[in-house]
């Protein structure tokens, strides 16, 4: 049985960059989780009120995902080329309840 797991990452001051450096890699990461689907929702946290941030880059990222375990998902988020390349200063790992939209059952 799996469950859906939030993993926030809190960006370094000035990350950005650190994230142009391996963006690609961490995308690909994410990509492999929607394809098998376990992804629900991914995204950066722009630094300014804007889509493209430009310049101001982000401040974190949210991605929340199906694991088997709250230790699979804290391994996967440790393993991010974005941990390892000192983008976040810190990552939370926590379950979550989707409530709405309706969540569909796992196949």
């Amino acid at each position: 049985m799996s469950m859906w797991y939030s993993i926030v990452g809190y960006d370094v001051p000035n990350s950005l960059p650190l994230r142009i450096q391996v963006r690609a890699e961490h995308i690909a990461r994410i990509k492999s989780l929607d394809k098998n689907g376990y992804l629900l929702v991914a995204g950066p946290n722009p630094a300014i009120d804007s889509l493209d941030p430009g310049d101001a880059g982000m401040t974190g990222s949210i991605i929340i995902a199906r694991f088997k375990s709250l230790q699979d998902a804290e391994q996967w988020a440790a393993d991010d080329p974005y941990v390892a390349a000192g983008v976040y200063e810190r990552v939370e790992v926590k379950p979550f309840k989707q409530v709405l939209p309706a969540p569909k059952t796992p196949s």
